[in-house]
């Protein structure tokens, strides 16, 4: 999908709107841009900082432009805005389900900005995400989160998601991802 298609279809989905965006007490969600990028990677540190991460945080605003508006976009991402300034951020990008035989939409990041928790900038954001995935006929939308982030889980729970705990998240990076690619870990004995 280009950046341009990609844009295209969010702000298609916007149009019935007055501005593009979808309305909610002040609250104004729209389709990023590509100035918005600064602040997206502002919002993603400050996330990582949230959840403890933030050693772990090594966000490029020019990777994120890429992988946003570049020939090949891997990812999309909605801004929640409060009074023309950005509240909060959604980034997604398309899953599929094998078991659906559907597309489905995998919510990798939603961030609040503190001053703007329980206002609803994060019911604002999940509805828009819940509107892409039926205008584009996705089967479900999925997300994890950190098991100590009450507040969010209580929060997803609120608004009809349920937990999957019979589920374990597996992540392959750095030196073992190599490993794996290379086939050196093909030969050794299972564990």
């Amino acid at each position: 999908m280009s950046a341009l298609s990609s844009s295209r279809r969010l702000a298609a989905l916007g149009a019935a709107c007055d501005d593009g965006g979808v309305r909610s007490t002040g609250i104004v969600v729209r389709a990023a841009t590509p100035a918005d990028v600064g602040v997206v990677i502002d919002m993603i540190r400050a996330l990582a900082e949230y959840e403890n991460l933030s050693e772990q945080c090594a966000a490029e605003a020019g990777l994120l432009r890429e992988h946003m508006f570049g020939s090949s976009p891997s990812v999309e991402v909605l801004i929640a805005e409060v009074d023309g300034s950005a509240a909060g951020f959604a980034l997604f990008f398309q899953s599929y389900s094998t078991f659906l035989t559907r597309p489905g939409l995998w919510l990798e990041d939603l961030f609040v900005r503190p001053a703007h928790r329980r206002g609803g900038v994060g019911n604002a954001l999940l509805a828009r995400i819940a509107q892409v995935a039926t205008h584009r006929g996705c089967g479900r939308v999925e997300w994890s989160v950190l098991d100590w982030n009450q507040p969010a889980i209580d929060f997803y729970q609120r608004v009809g998601a349920h937990l999957m705990d019979e589920w374990t998240t597996c992540r392959v990076e750095g030196t073992a991802l190599a490993a794996l690619a290379s086939g050196d870990l093909l030969d050794q004995p299972h564990g």
